[in-house]
C-alpha cells in the first residue's frame, strides 16, 4: 500500500509574505537565504538535488537541470504565522480568522480565575517576553513565592513556565490543561498552552525541551482525520500530537531534539519503531499511513534566539539523514519536505515571521518539475490524497 511522509523543518520560510507588514514584519524576511549568506552557504547536497536551490538565490546551495523532485513555493491562506495555523494548513484546514495575541498580557479575569483554579497562589510575568529571558529574570522571585511564570509572545500562546526541581512536571501539565480548559470555555481563541519546564543547571535556568508540551485548540476535520476514519496509521513524530490536540492520530511519539526525531523518523520509514508501544488503542490498524515529522530545533532553539549559525547546522544535519531517508524509500512512498512559516534570526526581534515556505515533492518515479508558486500550504494535503486514496 501507497504510504505519505511529511517532515516540517520548522520555520524554515524562504521569502515575506506580500502582507507580511500587517504581521509586524519587514519585506526582508527570508529565513532560509539570510541563513544562508550568514554562514557563507550551506552544505545540504540532498536539499539541493531535490530541487531546493532552484526555489531562490541561496549561497552555497547549487541550483539543479534535473531536479530529483517537484518543487515550488507556497503562499499561506490563513492568517497567521504559528505553528498551529502552519500545520493545520498543511493538512487540509485553513483558519479564516486569526488567533487572538495580548501584547498588553492576559486580562485580569483570565488570571485570577487561573489562579483560583489551580490553585497555584499567584503568577509572575503575564507580558510578552522571550522564554530564555523571562525565567533568567524572575527565577529567583519564582523559587522564593512558588509562583508560576505565565507569558505570551507575538504569537497566540499561553506559556508556562517552572522549576520542575521546585513544582513538580506533572503539576505543571496539570496547571496546563486547566488554562487549556478555561481557555477554550471562555472562547479567548488562543492557539495553545504551552508547559515550558526548565531546570537550573550550572547557575543558569535552562529549558527541559523533551519535556515540552503544548495544548493546542482542537482543530475541525482534516487529512489526519480522513486517514484515521479509513483504518489507516497516522504516526506523529515529535509535537504533531499537540499540535492537532491528538485528534486524526494513532501514535505519537514525542522528541527532545531534531537528532532523535530523524532517527525515529527512519526508523519508521524502514518499519522499525514498536507501533504497539506508541499507539493511543489497542488495535489493529491498517493502511494508508501517513508519517508526520515535526523538525522544531530550527524554530525553538535557533530562530527565536537569533542563532543563525545554529539555524544553519541544523539544515545540514537534516540534509545528512535526508540522505538515509531516501536510501530506505520504495515506490510506494511519497515524501514531502516543507516549513510552517518564517522565524527569521537574522532580522530584528526573536518572533515568527510571516513568510512563505518551501515545498519539495518526492517519488522515485515522479519526474522532478517546478512547480512554481502555489497558493495555500494545503497544496500538501492534496498531494497526498491523491497519492493514497
Amino acid at each position: 500500500m501507497k504510504r505519505a511522509i511529511i517532515i516540517v523543518i520548522d520555520s524554515m520560510g524562504i521569502g515575506a509574505m506580500p502582507d507580511c507588514r500587517e504581521f509586524n514584519d519587514i519585506p526582508e524576511c527570508n529565513t532560509l537565504k539570510n541563513v544562508c549568506r550568514f554562514n557563507n552557504g550551506l552544505k545540504i547536497p540532498n536539499l539541493a538535488k531535490m530541487g531546493l536551490g532552484n526555489l531562490d538565490e541561496l549561497e552555497g546551495v547549487e541550483k539543479t537541470l534535473e531536479p530529483a523532485a517537484a518543487y515550488g513555493i507556497m503562499v499561506e491562506k490563513s492568517k497567521g504565522k504559528d505553528t498551529t495555523t502552519g500545520h493545520w494548513e498543511i493538512a487540509g484546514l485553513v483558519s479564516e480568522k486569526p488567533f487572538a495575541t495580548f501584547p498588553e498580557g492576559f486580562p485580569d479575569e483570565l488570571i485570577e480565575k487561573f489562579i483560583q483554579e489551580t490553585n497555584c497562589g499567584g503568577v509572575l510575568a503575564n507580558i510578552p517576553a522571550s522564554g530564555t529571558v523571562i525565567i533568567e529574570q524572575l527565577n529567583e522571585e519564582h523559587n522564593r513565592t512558588k509562583f508560576p511564570i505565565v507569558y505570551t509572545s507575538a504569537d497566540s500562546v499561553f506559556q508556562i513556565a517552572v522549576d520542575t526541581d521546585l513544582i513538580p512536571l506533572e503539576t505543571l501539565y496539570k496547571w496546563c490543561e486547566i488554562a487549556r480548559k478555561i481557555l477554550d470555555e471562555g472562547g479567548y481563541n488562543v492557539s495553545r498552552v504551552i508547559a515550558r519546564p526548565y531546570k537550573v543547571i550550572d547557575g543558569k535556568p535552562t529549558r527541559i525541551s523533551k519535556d515540552r508540551r503544548d495544548y493546542s485548540m482542537a482543530p475541525k476535520h482534516t487529512l489526519l482525520d480522513e486517514i484515521k476514519e479509513k483504518g489507516g496509521k497516522v504516526i506523529g513524530i515529535g509535537k504533531i500530537e499537540d499540535i492537532f490536540a491528538k485528534k486524526g492520530i494513532t501514535h505519537a511519539i514525542h522528541t527532545g531534539s531534531n537528532k532523535e526525531g530523524l532517527e525515529l523518523t527512519l526508523q519508521a520509514v524502514k518499519n522499525q519503531l514498536d507501533l504497539d508501544k506508541i499507539a493511543y488503542e489497542n488495535k489493529t490498524y491498517g493502511e494508508p499511513t501517513l508519517i508526520f515529522t515535526n523538525l522544531v530545533d530550527t524554530d525553538m532553539l535557533f530562530g527565536h534566539r537569533n542563532d543563525a549559525e545554529g539555524y544553519g547546522r541544523a539544515i545540514e544535519e537534516i540534509d545528512r539523514y535526508l540522505e538515509l531517508i531516501l536510501k530506505e524509500l520504495s515506490d510506494e512512498d511519497l515524501l514531502i519536505i516543507t516549513a510552517d512559516h518564517g522565524c527569521d534570526p537574522t532580522v530584528p526581534g526573536t518572533d515568527h515571521t510571516r513568510e512563505q515556505v518551501p515545498v519539495l515533492v518526492y517519488n522515485k518515479k515522479i519526474e522532478g518539475k517546478n512547480l512554481g508558486k502555489l497558493d495555500g500550504f494545503d497544496h500538501v494535503a492534496k498531494f497526498i490524497k491523491d497519492w493514497i486514496f
